[in-house]
């Protein structure tokens, strides 16, 4: 499977995964929603941050899925992994705070950033608010140059 991950743009987490700062991607969350129990290792995430087209690529070198969260065990994850999440040190509370009440975490280790070629997508079918897309191949929302020339 291949994945599109989309994010903040405010938080700037694309330019750290490029620069090798932010080498885990997290998702945090109240319920079980995508990539839970549909990524694996071996497999490539493409990031863009919203509003813009996609910008990188990686590799997921390992996956670690964690439920049954306390605050007390979000604020260890956050300790143990929030460096290697991009995160810096005086940040730690103020996403402590963001998501000590929810209920699972997924980690997934990144490897090989690359910048490639920018596209966009067509997250048709997909929901407005997605911020995690699963496809067998990404080539099949991708939109072509010419194609996005005739939505224009």
């Amino acid at each position: 499977m291949e994945h599109v991950a989309i994010m903040r743009k405010s938080w700037r987490l694309t330019q750290k995964i490029l620069s090798g700062q932010k080498k885990i991607e997290s998702r945090w969350y109240s319920v079980k929603y995508r990539p839970w129990d549909c990524i694996k290792k071996g497999e490539t995430i493409y990031f863009k941050d919203s509003g813009e087209p996609v910008k990188i690529r990686t590799k997921v070198r390992k996956v670690i899925q964690l439920s049954d969260l306390t605050p007390k065990k979000v604020r260890k994850l956050l300790n143990k992994y929030g460096k290697n999440d991009g995160l810096e040190k005086e940040k730690i509370v103020e996403f402590f705070e963001r998501f000590k009440d929810k209920k699972y975490c997924i980690l997934i280790f990144l490897k090989n950033p690359q910048k490639i070629k920018p596209f966009d997508l067509d997250k048709t079918g997909f929901g407005a608010m997605s911020a995690w897309l699963t496809i067998d191949d990404v080539s099949k929302i991708k939109i072509t140059s010419l194609k996005h020339g005739k939505n224009q």
